[in-house]
């Protein structure tokens, strides 16, 4: 069964997934596009993207590199 996540580690999620959406974006690429790079699918990237996902640290690391921005840029 699912742990219930306090709301800061949910509001944290969003901030997180915002940055990489305006990293993205700013990247000019789409989700499924981003999600190509990092082997992952695109309703993937948009729920991370939305907060809703809990990505692992490989994947962020991934994310990261595909953006061409530092992870700790991405969770400042």
């Amino acid at each position: 069964m699912p742990v219930e996540q306090p709301p800061w580690v949910i509001s944290r999620r969003r901030l997180i997934g915002a940055r990489i959406r305006a990293a993205r974006e700013h990247a000019d690429l789409s989700q499924v596009r981003l999600g190509e790079l990092v082997d992952a699918d695109h309703k993937t990237i948009h729920r991370i993207e939305y907060g809703t996902s809990d990505p692992g640290l490989g994947l962020m690391l991934q994310i990261a590199k595909a953006l061409d921005i530092p992870l700790a840029e991405l969770v400042r």
